[in-house]
């Protein structure tokens, strides 16, 4: 199962997200998400998750929260186990990124952009939640055929 990390970086009430235009064969061509990528050979997520910032930003996450564990399964792509993060603490200058386009976009204007129906259930998550939480999502295509959160070690249905 493929792993990856996700993070949402916060300043001043915005979230930096990444329009993925620029990548061939990209499962998320044309859709904002966070910023983020796969876990190398013995990285951890939260190593995985500042060198990808790094990488897509050129900004430094001085500290990470882990906010939850997101698993996708489909019906047209790998199933994958997604690392989720936020940080308000970073430094270093924003570069051009070379996946997309980065914007600062206002918290409660994100849930408006071409997204996954699944991204926009876990950042909902976020912002009514302090707490860890796990989501289980599953795709037919682009169609978000279930939901499934964790919560207090109990299954809650949300689709």
């Amino acid at each position: 199962m493929k792993q990856t990390t996700l993070c949402y970086l916060e300043k001043d009430g915005a979230y930096l997200m990444l329009h993925r235009t620029k990548k061939k064969n990209d499962e998320n061509q044309g859709k904002w998400i966070g910023v983020g990528g796969k876990l190398e050979e013995g990285e951890s997520p939260e190593e995985c998750a500042r060198r990808e910032i790094q990488e897509e930003t050129g900004l430094f996450a001085q500290r990470l929260e882990f906010r939850g564990v997101i698993t996708f399964v489909s019906d047209e792509w790998d199933a994958e186990v997604m690392y989720l993060f936020t940080s308000k603490e970073f430094s270093g200058e924003l570069k051009e990124c070379d996946e997309g386009e980065l914007a600062w976009i206002p918290i409660d204007q994100v849930e408006r952009l071409p997204s996954w129906e699944g991204d926009r259930i876990f950042l909902e998550e976020m912002r009514k939640r302090k707490d860890f939480f796990s989501l289980k999502l599953v795709y037919q295509g682009e169609v978000l055929q279930s939901a499934v959160l964790w919560e207090d070690g109990l299954e809650k249905k949300i689709k």
